[in-house]
């Protein structure tokens, strides 16, 4: 019979393991995250901006496993963006989670052009405001990109360590999605991206 000793000790070389995979995990993210900056045509950022771009530490807490609830009803609407143009997007479902004292609800939202497109047709997109917003984090919110497969069987894991800044965090020019007002969550998110500490670049 194992002793309770053995036990613990066992329980905490796991405990350590799960930690470590998770914030190499995060770390590989980031870089990844980083890097897409330089292969996009697109991009506001060049390979010198990269070190202007900041994260907070890992949250353990940020990941919650949340009920999910698809909304299949709702229809097609236009989401305003901070250039001023809309993008279509229909509420896919709506995620309720807590995070400490609060009990809190978010929605998923799928871009009704891309459902035509093969590669973007799993798409679901996250954005959300918190107390945080025009502190430590951008003024506009911040995003969290999801797929259809993650929102199975009713529940779904949102990481908002992997939370990033919308391109007009960095540049003008860009049509950036205003996130509504049912995702504007009453806490703050010390979580995923900070603000970046880079010269805002005009167009």
């Amino acid at each position: 019979m194992l002793s309770m000793k053995y036990i613990y000790l066992l329980l905490l070389i796991i405990l350590t393991y799960s930690v470590t995979f998770a914030q190499d995990d995060l770390a590989t993210y980031r870089e990844t995250y980083k890097q897409e900056f330089l292969t996009d045509p697109r991009s506001p950022l060049k390979e010198d901006d990269l070190q202007y771009l900041d994260f907070f530490p890992e949250l353990p807490m940020a990941k919650v496993t949340a009920t999910f609830f698809k909304t299949p009803a709702e229809q097609p609407f236009e989401l305003p963006t901070y250039s001023g143009v809309t993008r279509t997007y229909r509420k896919y479902g709506v995620a309720y989670f807590t995070w400490g004292k609060f009990n809190a609800s978010i929605a998923l939202y799928e871009n009704m052009t891309n459902i035509s497109n093969p590669l973007y047709k799993d798409y679901l997109f996250l954005p959300f405001n918190d107390s945080t917003n025009g502190e430590t984090t951008y003024g506009g919110g911040r995003y969290i990109n999801m797929s259809k497969a993650d929102a199975e069987d009713g529940e779904i894991i949102i990481d908002f360590n992997k939370c990033y800044n919308p391109w007009c965090a960095y540049s003008d020019g860009f049509n950036c999605p205003i996130p509504p007002l049912e995702n504007k969550l009453p806490f703050a998110v010390e979580a995923g991206e900070k603000m970046y500490k880079g010269e805002h670049k005009k167009k």
